[in-house]
């Protein structure tokens, strides 16, 4: 039987204007009381008034006494919605209930009323057979974000399957509208919207990977809530493999969000004394959509190792050459991106073995002799010797049937049967969780970082993990050693070579969330690099991951997805809202295009610090022909907006734009900046000149760095910016325009 200790605790945690009340009393398992705008003043009796002041009157035909929703949600209350555990041991004790013993506050052991700023509180329960020991960890981190995780111990004797172990934070009942994102290839992170139903909103991935079409983020917020205005609270379950979202809501009004890992059946047994520790579920709340992902923002900037603003231009060659890997066509094209002044060079996929297709040679990370007889060595030196980083490409997590490891070892492809799943991209998976699969990959990896300077990988994952299991265990499933395996080998190489970068790569923008977050330090947005689609897509991906992390690169003038053309300053003046890159066969631009190219490039590293290190701005507008969004410095001083029209018809003359997040009593100076030529088309409005028709810069004005001198602008304040704004001009579409905003001297 278990220990008859019981826990008994209420703490307040606040921090970055968030307060949040966890109430552990009576050896009940931790329930959040409030997640929301900080309270002050909350001592013992407030505490304890506030905790009772929520619970409901008991509802007829319902449990005569109401549910009590914690946050692992427990049926046996008499709650009626989806409980946090599922599991059973062959059938017993499928509805726990459990005790806690103890609660510790920031790792000491707590009772009665606490109050902290960021902290951590864990508490210790079992079961009341004594089968299940559950360990619930309720962090508020000093950026204001809330997690939460479970680690569940089986203390009986037989083996105990987990089904699903989810965690769920409680939203009032304000939050009628919710947000989250779909997608696909090519086009990921797009917002889908509505109202908050009964019954739940579940949203499963079960492709092995976080997903193009994934949740992302779920928020539920007050009618009519948008960047910047409207509470707002979101969950993001931090798991790159087989992920749920969900948002419920009872007809006894309680609402949650709510996420996990889904496990496939029979992937997850506890042997006695095994334990399994759940992904972190985060939870932020703020006023406005930019508030709730500034937490996320701040959250991977505190992250250690920091991932500076400092971030070097990179060139990736994918779309240059594909599998081209001609060394006299790949060092003219890193001359000539040193000539513009990029700082990183990548190679791309077709280096190794028999890759000179898409067909073959994944899984043989040894460099091609037939295509390189002398090693990568000729280009690396001549790329280092201009002063550039050398980066390269990896695909470690798959196999193509036609390659020599495949060949050696088909046992180590996952499949549910002795025949291999349906192929995708001509590729299967290679089961990591294999040690012996684990080591070769691994050692592979080791083996060409050992033998060249390498500073960069893109590491790409290229399809879903269908019918995902272990042949040598009758096919059982294996999705969840598959994802912590790839974790276990980030963390080992990173280890090993501490200088390293790695970008998460997934046929583009497929694994993008805070457990690959946590091991790597950029993300690929999309393999579309059509300026038109990336602007919604940097968009909406900055909801969570900030500007540094998102790889951002100048495509050629004709996207090689859509088939779009678009004028380089549209091109130049998206990206370089993230980590600025080119994929471009730069040996065929002309002489103009390589000279705007330089233009962009030298603004892009005169700012990168306030573009890559600002706080994220999106303007809510009267108008959605109109999109504006930018960065400000966390003191206010500066910033940089960007403006244009969006899809559908654009008004004509147009109207007004705004900015928002400057000091609405500081003075700036806002202007235009163009960086080259500027947008063709266009046609400034009066107040470009500044005011009486001003044509020249005052004093100490300077020009932008590569560019034309810049227009005088106006002196305005902050609170002026966002609440009248300045006169648009005339674009045509898809052209935007970048601007300034200076302390006025």
């Amino acid at each position: 039987m278990p220990d008859r200790t019981v826990g008994d605790a209420t703490v307040v945690l606040t921090a970055a204007g968030v307060t949040v009340v966890i109430d552990a009393s009576a050896g009940r398992l931790p329930a959040v009381a409030h997640w929301g705008p900080e309270l002050p003043g909350l001592d013992a009796a407030r505490t304890a008034d506030l905790v009772a002041a929520g619970v409901p009157v008991a509802a007829p035909n319902n449990v005569d006494r109401p549910p009590r929703v914690a946050v692992l949600p427990e049926h046996h209350t008499g709650w009626s919605g989806r409980p946090g555990l599922r599991g059973s041991a062959a059938g017993r004790g499928w509805s726990p209930a459990f005790v806690t013993q103890e609660v510790r506050l920031d790792g000491r052991a707590v009772s009665g009323h606490r109050s902290s700023g960021a902290g951590v509180v864990e508490t210790v329960a079992v079961d009341d057979t004594g089968r299940l020991r559950l360990g619930l960890t309720v962090e508020l981190l000093p950026s204001g974000l809330l997690r939460a995780r479970a680690a569940l111990t089986n203390l009986g004797d037989e083996a105990y399957a987990v089904e699903e172990l989810a965690l769920a934070f409680p939203v009032p009942a304000e939050a009628t509208e919710l947000l989250d994102f779909t997608g696909r290839w090519a086009l990921e992170r797009v917002p889908q919207r509505g109202p908050f139903p009964f019954g739940a909103h579940v949203r499963e991935n079960r492709k092995g990977r976080t997903g193009a079409d994934s949740a992302y983020l779920l928020h539920a917020g007050t009618a009519g809530f948008g960047f910047g205005g409207g509470d707002v609270w979101a969950v993001h379950t931090a798991w790159s493999g087989n992920h749920l979202h969900y948002a419920e809501r009872v007809h006894t009004g309680e609402r949650l969000l709510g996420g996990g890992e889904l496990l496939l059946p029979g992937e997850l047994r506890l042997a006695p004394e095994q334990t399994y520790r759940g992904p972190w579920l985060y939870g932020s709340y703020g006023v406005g959509l930019d508030a709730v992902a500034r937490r996320f923002h701040r959250h991977l900037r505190d992250r250690r190792p920091a991932v500076s603003t400092d971030r070097p231009v990179t060139l990736n060659v994918w779309e240059a050459v594909y599998f081209d890997h001609d060394l006299t066509r790949l060092l003219a094209l890193a001359d000539r991106a040193a000539e513009v002044g990029v700082e990183r060079y990548v190679l791309d996929d077709g280096w190794f073995g028999a890759r000179r297709h898409d067909r073959a040679g994944l899984g043989d990370w040894t460099v091609s002799p037939d295509v390189w007889p002398d090693g990568l060595h000729p280009l690396v030196d001549r790329v280092r010797a201009a002063g550039m980083q050398f980066g390269l490409w990896f695909e470690p997590e798959m196999v193509n049937p036609d390659s020599d490891l495949a060949r050696a070892h088909p046992e180590w492809i996952m499949a549910a049967r002795a025949d291999p799943p349906v192929e995708s991209r001509h590729q299967q998976v290679l089961n990591l969780g294999i040690p012996a699969a684990y080591e070769h990959v691994k050692g592979q990896i080791l083996a060409v970082l050992a033998e060249y300077p390498i500073d960069y990988l893109k590491w790409d994952h290229n399809r879903d993990l269908v019918e995902a299991g272990t042949r040598d265990d009758g096919g059982r499933p294996g999705v969840h050693a598959q994802t912590t395996a790839v974790y276990r080998l980030l963390d080992e190489i990173r280890a090993a070579h501490p200088g390293l970068e790695i970008e998460s790569c997934s046929s583009g923008g497929a694994r993008v969330d805070l457990g690959i977050l946590e091991r790597t330090d950029r993300v690929w947005v999309s393999d579309n690099i059509d300026p038109h689609d990336r602007q919604g897509m940097l968009r909406w991906t900055t909801q969570l991951v900030p500007p540094e992390f998102l790889g951002s690169h100048i495509a050629s003038g004709r996207s090689h997805i859509t088939g779009r053309r678009h004028d380089l300053d549209f091109r130049a003046a998206t990206a370089v809202f993230g980590h600025l890159g080119v994929e471009w066969d730069l040996t065929g631009a002309t002489a103009a295009e390589l000279a705007g190219l330089r233009a962009w490039i030298e603004f892009y590293r005169a700012e990168r610090h306030l573009l890559l290190g600002g706080d994220l701005v999106r303007m809510d507008g009267a108008d959605p022909s109109v999109t504006v969004h930018g960065v400000v410095t966390p003191d206010r001083s500066r910033a940089i907006f960007a403006a244009g029209p969006a899809d559908g018809p654009y008004p004509d003359p147009p109207g007004r734009i705004r900015f928002r997040g400057l000091d609405p009593e500081r003075t700036y100076r806002v202007r235009p900046v163009l960086v080259d030529a500027g947008p063709p088309g266009l046609t400034p409005p009066a107040w470009w000149s500044g005011p009486a028709g001003a044509s020249a810069a005052p004093a100490g004005v300077s020009p932008v760095p590569g560019g034309r001198p810049e227009y005088p602008g106006l002196l305005l304040t902050g609170g002026t910016l966002e609440h009248v704004g300045v006169a648009s001009p005339r674009l045509p579409p898809d052209q935007m325009v970048l601007y300034r905003a200076d302390p006025a001297r």
